[in-house]
């Protein structure tokens, strides 16, 4: 910014005259004075000095007649009295800045104060200086760090929780959900089941790793079977028919009973054949019977 200096008022020395000529104030003679000529009125220096003077916008004393005079958008000040609010350097002859509260900077600090400053240091983010911007705020590069492994992000993709800046690993580490199985980040995809979450390569049948996402498969003590190797391995045998008893298909309940279990559908009597499920039995070499038959043995 260009500053607009001058030397204080004109001065004027008036020649030996008869004609009076005096001050518009004490109506002191001015012939042969020193007078400075005011608003179209001529004025001693001592007048000036009291009654017309401008006051420094710094030290608020009077800027005399003899003074030099600084202006700047209806504001006056001594010559020695311009200098920068911040570190003093005189301004006669510099650029400067007027800030809103009516101070005035050289250019360095101007440029200082009126920077962008750092979110995470609160410095000066300087012009040409490596930073970041992110929703209308500024970062040093150095200073734009992961939230939890506080190192610098810089031109790696990141994440934010609340007010909370994350590098991706560290996001997925912290927020991700864990799988079920393997206890590792679920970073894309996955399947829920039983209200827990697993990696689609995680939910796969324990004997023969099958997959079982959008198959029918049963669990048995947290694990899970795709449904032959469920019967193969682990279903018990129907002691009646020697089949596995799955819980699939046809006849879903089961009769147990003394370390046997039997489909409810095979609990019959041998020799009759009569369905003993929820009825009284007779157990005879381990075969059931009804007690009707169980008498004529």
């Amino acid at each position: 910014m260009t500053f607009y200096k001058h030397s204080g008022p004109k001065h004027y020395l008036t020649s030996t005259m008869t004609d009076r000529f005096d001050c518009f104030y004490c109506r002191d003679n001015l012939h042969g004075k020193k007078y400075i000529k005011k608003d179209d009125k001529h004025v001693c220096t001592k007048c000036f000095d009291k009654l017309c003077a401008n006051t420094c916008a710094e030290c608020r004393r009077p800027i005399g007649a003899d003074a030099k005079e600084l202006h700047h958008k209806n504001r006056y000040w001594h010559e020695d009295c311009f200098h920068c609010a911040k570190c003093y350097k005189p301004l006669a002859s510099e650029s400067f800045s007027a800030r809103d509260d009516g101070k005035v900077m050289c250019s360095k600090c101007g440029s200082l104060a009126d920077g962008n400053r750092c979110q995470a240091c609160y410095k000066v983010v300087l012009p040409g200086n490596q930073n970041v911007e992110y929703k209308n705020k500024v970062w040093h590069e150095e200073c734009f760090t992961c939230f939890e492994c506080k190192q610098p992000i810089r031109a790696q993709s990141f994440l934010t929780k609340g007010d909370d800046i994350y590098c991706a690993p560290c996001h997925e580490k912290k927020f991700s959900k864990k799988c079920f199985h393997c206890k590792q980040p679920i970073t894309s995809g996955g399947i829920s089941y039983q209200d827990h979450p697993w990696h689609t390569e995680c939910f796969v049948c324990h004997t023969c790793r099958k997959p079982l996402a959008g198959t029918r498969f049963t669990s048995q003590e947290n694990l899970m079977y795709c449904v032959d190797c469920y019967k193969t391995d682990v279903a018990k045998k129907c002691h009646g028919c020697k089949n596995p008893i799955t819980g699939f298909g046809h006849g879903t309940n089961v009769v147990n009973y003394e370390g046997f279990s039997w489909h409810e559908y095979c609990f019959t009597c041998k020799k009759c054949c009569l369905s003993l499920a929820n009825k009284r039995f007779v157990i005879n070499a381990e075969q059931i019977y009804c007690p009707d038959c169980a008498k004529k043995l």
